[in-house]
């Protein structure tokens, strides 16, 4: 606790896409890693974008004018049965970049449809740091 308030989870993590891609969205995000598409409320649909949840995660998709995707900063997802999911994701035709730079945890880098990177990550077995 600090100053009077604690941080309690992360409610969700907000990736940019362009006008008009929620399609491309909803094919990799609910198609490809099996999340629940949420609806959202009116006053923020007329915006457009989409959110989807699994688990204890999830991802707001919000459109901008001028889109550019996220090429260095990412979200970074914990999942169980990593492998599983980079079959997945290489099945999908999604490249998957392993990277060991993490102590304590087995990671690796892809993307969305839209090219914003994305990390996913499980802590090593009996890591008591996870």
């Amino acid at each position: 606790m600090t100053g009077g308030f604690a941080f309690e989870r992360l409610h969700h993590v907000q990736l940019d896409i362009p006008a008009g891609a929620e399609d491309e969205c909803r094919a990799f995000w609910h198609g490809v890693l099996g999340m629940a598409e949420l609806t959202k409320p009116p006053v923020l649909a007329a915006r457009g974008g989409c959110w989807f949840r699994g688990g204890g995660v999830e991802v707001h998709l919000g459109v901008v004018p001028e889109f550019r995707p996220a090429r260095k900063g990412h979200p970074g997802i914990q999942v169980r049965a990593l492998d599983a999911l980079a079959e997945r994701l290489a099945a999908h035709g999604h490249e998957v970049v392993w990277d060991d730079a993490l102590p304590g945890h087995r990671r690796f880098h892809s993307s969305d449809r839209l090219g914003n990177r994305l990390e996913f990550l499980e802590p090593l077995p009996g890591d008591a740091g996870a």
